[in-house]
């Protein structure tokens, strides 16, 4: 009894044991190598995209080899424009061998004779190494392809060199050239697969109608791999989303998800969940978009880890258009985590100008910090603007390193924290000049590169016409000729064209710059005109005061020889009340007459004297008005009048340099501190805001003409009695 119970719990472990071992076996993903060739005489075809269910991708070379990420039980597919798509089941980590029946070297796909030979291949195969990574020798290495074709050439290797030119501008952005080349390639020979590339080229330069034109046609065709369909379908509705038909963009998108799920092609399951998400996002039904776009968020779980943190932040933006900042925050959060653990590559940097689309930790750090701005959580937002700013530095991307900064600078002024809120303002200023200078280095460098991009393309332009050129008859000297001027009038016009380019962009900048500062100056006069407006009732009033003591006081005398001089005095202030500056030698006959005034009504409380030395020229230096009287209506008001015995105000103008002059106003009165204690609340406002007026008229001037007046207070003597001011004021 006992021994066939450990009979069976053995067998029971051994079982456990081979089933752990296969699974964990299944799970491991390796290195799978492979060929495909035509099974009659074993030609290698290149070109074949080899793709699993998983999501891994590769493409054969020109010997028809392949290495792709796979693991047992996956499906391979094997897709291609020259043979029905094949599947195959990897049971094994061995390499594999697939076989295309009715494929030979003299099938009308392939290349024929020698002008088409493995030069030819390798050519394109160097091309599409280079594409991603150097631009000008991807396309050299194109030009040699077709030049190894000689004059009479394949239409097919024609089409397909002229094709792989269109990808190569495809990638980097050149969509002018790629619709281009892929035209020429239609011209060679008809093909889906450049149909469907030049339909994208029409897609991203906005001619949705014209795309829609090369599409059409295409859905009659039964014969199409299933990739390709998908690919189809997708651009149709990227075309019908681009003119606003929501409704027709969601029909294609679904049918190419339809075939993406029966065929398995997990990347486009992905993406086509992210595009109908975001097409009824745009159609601002939520509710569907929210659905998709929870599918396409745990699809790209599956894919590449980058793939996931596109897809996170793809949704994240939509969760900030529908004002769910808490959603937002906590999908870029997992995002920026997620972008961690990703190994850090060898980026090459764009000297401060990364591109707008990347997604990058500094970016979507920002993106944070606006979401809790949203929220008014301004304490949570400064950290990751911090941590953006300093981000962007070490990555040096100045797009972001400047929007971060002028952002946190309004954060610290909503707080109330001036002096951080400048601080950082001028950080920003100082980057917007940064950013300004790389631009131009850019748009040299931009053209530089399109002046070499667009001889390399008149090489390929000139084989082409070439070959033209003999089968023609024409003389070749002539169309040489014509060549040589039409390829220098492109130069010519390129030239131009980028010439009027930089030049209205520098116009436009100059511009800019001038309405900035016209309008500053307009605000800065406004602001000035406003504050003399505040100072004059304010004098006026205080003025009527001791007109209305004599009245008090019965005597009618000194009430009218007041009332005289208050009228002339009041007759130069209103003169001056419109200008912005006015000669010194008027401001001290008013501030004479002020002073004269004032003693009159306390002439037991104090004395006064003016002192102006000799040689300064007081006609050459220009004061704004009304400037001095608020210090010297302080020093007799709340210094001089409760001083017990009678006190002493002096004035003194002094040349200090050519440049130069000082004004001081002292005073052997009670002292500030002493003043402000014998205040009422009433006082204490009406002083601070005629003070306050002053210091801000004195801002604004300084600001208009870089620090033209500078002012000083301080106690005249050690026992904090006597006040004195100093004003220094520059020459024009």
């Amino acid at each position: 009894m006992f021994k066939k119970t450990y009979i069976i719990l053995f067998l029971v472990l051994t079982a456990t044991s081979v089933l752990a071992q296969v699974q964990q076996r299944a799970n491991a993903t390796f290195e799978l190598k492979g060929t495909v060739r035509g099974k009659e005489d074993f030609t290698p075809i290149s070109g074949v995209q080899v793709s699993t269910d998983k999501g891994s991708y590769a493409t054969t070379n020109a010997l028809g080899e392949f290495k792709i990420k796979a693991g047992i039980g996956d499906l391979l597919i094997f897709e291609s424009t020259e043979f029905e798509t094949v599947r195959h089941r990897i049971t094994s980590d061995e390499d594999i061998s697939v076989q295309v029946e009715d494929y030979t070297s003299n099938s009308k796909s392939t290349l024929q004779g020698s002008r088409s030979g493995p030069n030819y291949t390798s050519y394109l195969d160097s091309a599409e190494h280079y594409k991603k990574i150097d631009i000008e020798k991807s396309i050299d290495f194109v030009a040699q392809s077709i030049s190894a074709l000689g004059n009479n050439p394949n239409k097919t290797a024609l089409a397909k060199s002229l094709r792989s030119l269109g990808e190569i501008y495809m990638y980097h952005k050149q969509y002018d050239l790629a619709i281009t080349n892929f035209k020429d390639a239609q011209k060679a020979q008809k093909n889906t697969k450049t149909s469907l590339g030049l339909a994208e080229a029409y897609i991203k330069t906005g001619e949705f109608e014209k795309a829609n034109e090369v599409l059409q046609p295409l859905l009659k065709i039964r014969k199409m791999v299933p990739y390709q369909r998908i690919q189809l379908y997708e651009e149709l509705g990227d075309s019908h989303k681009g003119f606003g038909e929501t409704s027709k963009a969601l029909e294609f998108y679904q049918e190419g998800l339809k075939i993406a799920q029966k065929n398995q092609v997990s990347p486009k399951v992905t993406d086509l969940n992210s595009k109908i998400a975001d097409t009824y996002a745009m159609a601002n039904r939520e509710i569907e978009a929210e659905g998709y776009f929870n599918n396409s968020l745990k699809l790209s779980k599956q894919e590449t880890p980058a793939r996931a943190i596109q897809e996170n932040e793809k949704v994240a933006d939509f969760y900030n258009r529908s004002n769910r900042y808490g959603d937002e925050i906590q999908l870029r959060k997992k995002s920026l985590n997620e972008l961690r653990q990703l190994p850090k590559k060898a980026v090459a940097k764009n000297k401060g100008l990364v591109d707008a689309d990347s997604i990058t930790s500094q970016r979507i750090n920002y993106k944070i910090a606006n979401a809790y701005i949203a929220q008014e959580k301004l304490d949570e937002a400064i950290p990751y603007l911090e941590k953006s700013i300093v981000e962007a530095d070490s990555e040096d991307d100045l797009i972001v390193q400047k929007d971060a900064t002028r952002k946190l600078s309004e954060v610290f002024e909503f707080k109330g924290d001036f002096a951080k809120a400048y601080n950082t303002y001028q950080n920003y200023v100082a980057l917007v000049d940064t950013l300004y200078i790389r631009k131009e280095q850019e748009i040299a460098r931009a053209a530089r590169l399109n002046r070499e991009i667009a001889i390399k393309q008149n090489r390929i332009s000139s084989l082409e016409q070439e070959r033209e050129l003999s089968q023609s008859k024409y003389s070749l000297a002539l169309t040489e000729q014509q060549l040589f001027e039409e390829n220098n009038k492109r130069q010519k016009w390129i030239i131009y064209s980028l010439l009027l380019g930089m030049l209205l962009f520098a116009l436009a900048a100059f511009f800019y710059y001038r309405s900035n500062r016209q309008q500053k100056l307009a605000n800065n006069l406004l602001a000035l005109k406003s504050l003399r407006s505040q100072m004059n009732p304010h004098f006026i009033f205080n003025a009527l005061n001791s007109v209305n003591n004599y009245i008090a006081k019965s005597d009618e005398r000194n009430a009218n020889r007041f009332l005289s001089d208050f009228s002339v005095l009041m007759r130069t202030v209103l003169e001056n009340s419109e200008e912005d500056f006015i000669p010194l030698a008027k401001e001290l006959e008013l501030l004479e007459l002020y002073v004269k005034l004032e003693h009159s009504r306390f002439p037991d409380k104090f004395d006064y004297e003016v002192n102006i030395e000799k040689d300064i020229d007081i006609n050459s230096f220009d004061i704004p008005p009304m400037l001095l009287q608020p210090y010297i209506e302080n020093a007799i008001w709340h210094g001089l009048r409760y001083k017990e015995e009678k006190g002493f105000l002096k004035i003194n103008v002094a040349q200090l340099t050519n440049e130069l002059l000082q004004i001081e106003i002292l005073d052997n009165g009670i002292g500030r501190k002493k003043s402000a204690a014998l205040k009422t609340e009433n006082q204490k406002k009406q002083k601070s805001k005629g003070m306050g007026n002053i210091r801000k008229r004195i801002a604004i001037l300084n600001d208009m003409y870089k620090n033209k007046v500078a002012v000083s207070i301080s106690d005249l003597q050690e026992d904090k009695t006597g006040t004195k001011v100093i004003l220094k004021l520059k020459k024009d």
